[in-house]
């Protein structure tokens, strides 16, 4: 690694360790040149999937794209940030542990829809609203009935 101060070809580890529960590895490093130190961190790069859409085109999985949406859904709701981190890292997860190059983008949708109904059941809807365009008030009552019939049972 090279030297941010000196540029000097070469630099020193001092100090390794886990960081962002084992998902980075934090290095503190000090340069033989000019003896300054600085922190690198090291992620895996892992190669997300194609989302395949239902036109059939294939675009590049866009993780600012999947939080924006459940961020709309979950404006004004009572729902704090380390939930909704907590909720995009358990996304990322299960569409990096697939193994595949390819993933249906109604498959990530009823992903992220499984992940809002258990943070909040109003953004649930809000997402469902515009995942499945709903066209009236019906499609509203029915998404609605649906959720209450799977609460009820664990409720009693």
């Amino acid at each position: 690694m090279h030297c941010p101060f000196c540029n000097a070809i070469d630099t020193k580890v001092i100090d390794s360790r886990l960081v962002s529960d084992g998902q980075q590895v934090r290095r503190r490093r000090e340069c033989p040149e000019c003896s300054e130190r600085f922190t690198t961190f090291e992620t895996a790069e892992l190669v997300l999937p194609k989302i395949i859409k239902r036109d059939g085109r294939r675009s590049p999985f866009d993780e600012e794209k999947l939080r924006a949406g459940m961020l709309r859904a979950l404006e004004k709701r009572p729902v704090s940030s380390e939930q909704i981190e907590a909720a995009m890292q358990r996304l990322l997860k299960r569409v990096r542990s697939t193994g595949e190059r390819e993933i249906s983008s109604q498959l990530l949708g009823g992903w992220t829809m499984d992940e809002l109904r258990s943070l909040d059941e109003v953004a649930y809807v809000r997402f469902a609203s515009v995942y499945r365009s709903f066209q009236d008030v019906s499609a509203f009552q029915q998404e609605i009935q649906r959720l209450q019939n799977q609460i009820e049972p664990t409720e009693k």
